[in-house]
């Protein structure tokens, strides 16, 4: 599919919302001028009624603006008419929002009762059993049709009761016609919904949200991205709903969510947000409302010169090209430097907390999955040898006093490169600011043996980076770069705010490491650590762990999504780059986890099937021996290895 242009947002280095048409859900609207909107989904089942109007409760006093409830038959529909009056009976008012997959009549019921119905194009009335089918375009055709004779129905219930409507498409439902057509790729997921939307606009419905999920964030940003352009061609402004499916719990759920939901919202994207975890449903808004509030005071800077011409394709990932220095640049895998220049009394015990183990007995080093590449000493010297992969980095006077200089390698300022004297003839690491860009822009142009660690204190400081790695991509300049950002702040944030930070970069192949420096002397070395490979990971740029695809559970749900993830991590934790999908149900089955090598599906109550990829394996085993046949189809397929101690 051609594309006449890569416009998906307002400016790639101004930050300004991309105003969408207002729509009126309850007495809550969103996109237009209003707020960031928040919202979660319950995971009762729904026939509880007072157990879902007390969960919702609770969500709402945490932060949710809309509450999302599953409805996966007429009965659960209707059963929503009680929800909500016993929730008015208790003072709430919240507008309700009806999930619905496979049930055309489900949806015909509860959009007359609540303020918002959700279905996925690719499950509501399409195909999909997982099989490679041709099309001709009159076959193609006629299945359209045939979705627009059982989908117009629930449009005009729509317009009729005031409802809205979210057209959410997720990568891993993608129905066997839109994949016969378009792949497994972010332009399916687009013209899934867009097929859908153009049948509500022929029946002159435009109360519309839309919505491109996926647990692959690179997917995800480029599917949104996509469909912003695709929109503006065809002169769309629907608003859009963000979230990353099946991102998990822990850290490991808010880098990833904040990964693909920031790096749309730091180009001024995004109308309402809801952060997927594998966790009780309250614990979400929280975590939702701390990213949408970096962005209420965020001021329109002009200060960054407009880029032109973006040099690569934003619906796409692809490394930008450089030369290799010191083992950093493309092909390798994105590098951690981890900073001690602030630590006092820094020993071999120290390097524990970025993953490097030192054995008195054996004198050697046991090196982990997670084992930084740089440490920066600053102006510090080790009194011991330092483990052969990792890599010092001094400041540039430090380094001239070392007796032995390839020990280390020295860090400058622009300026104090320019007029160094000595340099290593290995590896030098030279800081890049835009002003330096702009007082220095004939100097930079490939310069032998540096690697540039682009520095911003802008407040819009992904665009100010962006416009640097940007103007070396046009210029031709080739050096490999790593991106710094430094912090003071609880670690909360520091779990969400690098993500967002560092985002769009590595998910658009702009970096070749990162350095996240940490002013907040509550938190640990090693938590920075985990967070600085979480954000490679996050973004699909190098992996050091296992990957669980976890979905964050609702009504539909035939087990404890939380008790089961953290068993299961609990024995898989050390398969590094194996990915795991634990699923509540079949909805959320071998379409959500396309990307996972196995998957952990409920089939029934105590009853698990089992994954491989997309195929059964085998069926309805007893939940109890489920975790176990699990850990028996990864050992069969030789990627087993035993737990080091």
């Amino acid at each position: 599919m051609s594309l006449n242009n890569y416009k998906y947002n307002n400016s790639l280095t101004s930050y300004s919302r991309f105003i969408t048409k207002e729509v009126n859900v309850g007495d809550i609207p969103l996109g237009g001028n209003n707020p960031i909107r928040i919202q979660s989904m319950t995971t009762t089942d729904t026939m509880d009624t007072i157990g879902t109007v007390e969960q919702t409760i609770r969500m709402v006093n945490a932060g949710c603006d809309y509450v999302r409830i599953t409805a996966p038959s007429i009965k659960d529909a209707q059963n929503l008419a009680e929800i909500k009056k016993e929730l008015k009976k208790r003072g709430y008012n919240v507008p309700l929002i009806a999930d619905i997959h496979f049930t055309p009549n489900a949806a015909e019921v509860a959009a007359r009762i609540i303020e918002k119905v959700r279905v996925n194009p690719g499950n509501y009335v399409d195909k999909k059993k997982f099989q490679q089918l041709e099309y001709t375009d009159s076959e193609y055709q006629a299945e359209v049709e045939r979705i627009r004779e059982r989908f117009t129905p629930l449009i005009k219930i729509c317009k009729e009761y005031g409802t809205a409507m979210r057209i959410g498409t997720n990568h891993g439902s993608l129905s066997d016609r839109i994949m016969s057509r378009y792949g497994d790729t972010p332009f399916g997921m687009v013209e899934s919904a867009l097929e859908f939307v153009r049948i509500c606009e022929d029946e002159k419905f435009y109360n519309i949200v839309l919505s491109m999920k996926s647990s692959n964030t690179q997917v995800m940003v480029q599917a949104y991205r996509l469909l912003i352009n695709r929109m503006i061609e065809a002169g769309m402004n629907y608003p859009l709903h963000l979230g990353v499916t099946e991102a998990g719990d822990g850290e490991d759920g808010r880098i990833k969510s904040a990964m693909g939901i920031g790096t749309l919202l730091e180009d001024g994207i995004g109308d309402t947000i809801r952060v997927s975890l594998t966790e009780p449903p309250e614990n979400e808004s929280p975590v939702a409302i701390l990213l949408a509030d970096r962005y209420k005071t965020r001021i329109t800077d002009n200060s960054i010169p407009d880029i032109e011409k973006y040099c690569i394709n934003p619906f796409e990932y692809k490394r930008r090209e450089t030369f290799d220095v010191l083992s950093v640049g493309n092909p390798n895998v994105p590098k951690v430097i981890m900073d001690f220049s602030n630590t006092s009394n820094i020993s071999k015990e120290t390097l524990n907390k970025i993953d490097y183990k030192y054995n008195e007995s054996l004198d050697k080093w046991l090196i982990g999955d997670q084992a930084a590449d740089f440490v920066f000493l600053g102006n510090k010297q080790l009194d011991f040898d330092i483990p052969n992969p990792l890599k010092a980095i001094y400041n540039y006077n430090t380094w001239l006093s070392l007796l032995d200089k390839t020990t280390g390698f020295p860090y400058f300022s622009f300026s104090e490169f320019v007029n160094a004297q000595t340099k290593s003839f290995i590896c030098n690491f030279v800081e890049l600011t835009i002003d330096d860009l702009n007082k220095n822009v004939n100097n930079i142009n490939n310069l032998e043996n540096v690697i540039f660690i682009i520095t911003t204190n802008n407040p819009n400081g992904l665009a100010e980076q962006r416009y640097i790695t940007n103007f070396m991509l046009q210029n031709g300049i080739k050096n490999p770069v790593i991106f710094k950002r430094t912090y003071n702040i609880e670690k909360e944030k520091l779990m969400l705010y690098p993500a967002t930070d560092f985002g769009g970069l590595l998910i658009d192949g702009l970096g070749d490491g990162i350095w996240v420096e940490n002013k907040n002397t509550k938190i640990d070395t090693n938590f920075v650590n985990k967070i600085s490979f979480g954000l490679l990971q996050a973004a699909r740029v190098r992996t050091s762990k296992t990957e669980y695809i976890a979905c964050p559970s609702c009504g539909r749900t035939l087990f404890d999504l939380v008790d089961v993830t953290n068993s299961i991590r609990e024995k898989t934790g050390h398969l590094k780059g194996v990915k795991i999908a634990i699923m509540g149900c079949i909805v959320n089955g071998p379409g959500e986890m396309a990307d996972a090598d196995y998957g952990y599906v409920g089939s029934g109550v105590g009853k698990i099937t089992l994954y491989k990829n997309k195929e059964v394996v085998k069926k309805n085993i007893d939940s109890n021996l489920a975790v176990e046949a699990l850990i028996n189809l990864i050992k069969n397929d030789g990627k087993w290895i035993e737990k080091s101690i």
